[in-house]
């Protein structure tokens, strides 16, 4: 209650405020632009420091809902006494207490998921030998050879599944498709008992919520990342300078989106954030904020006539209130992120604030400046 009383003042007085600045463009106001530089600096040293979280490194995610707290230490010196190498962390919720449990990547799943992909590769080409061979003996070798393969493929699975191959009675080509795809669903399940069975014992929970993320799965989230990333960059490059049609204000509002994210991605790697399809998502939201703010900023000062420096502080305010807007409200979600200890909504709300506070010293530190010196200089050409 009290904390929404203070955001709620924060949200009438901090505008006021704003408006009562005195303008920081008077004077040498290329000098804003070593605060947003430092802060930048120390972002990128923190930057090599970001985890991936199970989304990106597959993995096991384990959430159980228990009335009564555990030692997170205890409970995970006594996992790794039973095999099970996983990371413990137990918050107190409004509702008992929440206990996560995460679990690198298996190496018998990422052995199972190269098996599969590499057996049903080989599949197609074995099953059409099989019938060419009945009617041609010349493919009788090739035939031979390339059903070995997928043989030991598959008694490689049921090493892994713990299947004796000699009690499946397996006649073709079809019947060993549908023991092996048997034997890769009981990896996952001997997998998932070998983890939730230790928990059983050993901790008393009212539900359990139990993420498995593949490597593949994993593999494919960051494929993703990487072409949406690209893409985004590509088309807010082009839509910019088809807006402004001019090289420097352009820079300059791709320079701001920039700095924005290596702000971001510096709190995370400080903060000890994990970089998930959630904190990524946040990342992507900011772009189009500091998109927003750049353009507002560039916008006046390009096409605005009269003084570009009371251009640029009009923009500041205008901006600044924006982001505090924003930062309110997300300070909102960060602040039930802690209550509940909901993970989505703290990597979220985090790396939103974090990227929001970088965006008010990068705009106005760096972004203006660049703009308004380039304005400045073409005023004095003209």
């Amino acid at each position: 209650m009290g904390a929404g009383w203070g955001f709620y003042a924060l949200s009438c007085y901090l505008p006021v405020l704003i408006l009562m600045l005195p303008n920081i463009y008077r004077g040498n106001y290329k000098l804003l632009a070593i605060a947003p530089l430092l802060i930048i600096a120390v972002s990128l040293f923190f930057i090599p420091s970001i985890k991936m979280g199970v989304d990106f490194q597959g993995g096991t995610l384990i959430t159980l809902s228990m009335k009564d707290s555990v030692d997170a230490d205890q409970l995970q010196s006594q996992l790794a006494a039973e095999g099970v190498d996983a990371t413990v962390q137990v918050f107190h919720t409004t509702m008992g207490y929440r206990t996560e449990i995460e679990v690198p990547q298996s190496k018998d799943l990422v052995k199972a998921e190269d098996l599969k992909t590499r057996f049903n590769a080989l599949l197609p080409r074995v099953s059409q030998l099989e019938v060419a061979v009945y009617s041609n003996a010349s493919y009788n070798d090739e035939y031979t050879q390339k059903k070995a393969e997928l043989d030991n493929m598959s008694d490689q699975m049921f090493a892994l599944a713990k299947t004796d191959r000699s009690r499946l009675n397996i006649s073709g080509t079809n019947d060993l498709q549908k023991r092996f795809s048997e034997a890769y669903n009981d990896v996952y399940s001997n997998y998932q008992e070998s983890v939730t069975g230790p928990l059983g014992r050993l901790v008393k929970y009212d539900s359990i919520s139990i993420q498995i993320v593949s490597p593949v799965l994993s593999a494919s989230f960051i494929s993703s990342i990487l072409i949406i990333s690209v893409w985004a960059a590509i088309l807010s490059g082009i839509l910019v300078f088809l807006f402004f049609r001019t090289i420097v204000p352009s820079m300059a509002v791709l320079t701001g989106a920039l700095c924005d994210v290596l702000i971001a991605m510096g709190a995370m790697g400080m903060f000890n954030i994990p970089l998930t399809l959630a904190s990524f998502a946040a990342l992507l939201m900011l772009v189009g904020f500091s998109l927003d703010t750049d353009i507002l900023l560039t916008t006046r000062l390009v096409k605005r006539k009269g003084d570009p420096v009371e251009n640029a502080f009009d923009a500041m305010k205008t901006g600044l209130t924006m982001s505090v807007a924003a930062v309110v409200s997300f300070g909102g979600l960060f602040i039930l992120s802690v209550l509940t200890h909901i993970p989505t909504y703290y990597e979220i709300s985090a790396v939103a604030l974090a990227g929001l506070f970088g965006d008010m010293f990068a705009t106005w530190g760096i972004n203006a400046v660049m703009v308004l010196n380039y304005v400045e200089h073409r005023k004095v050409k003209q």
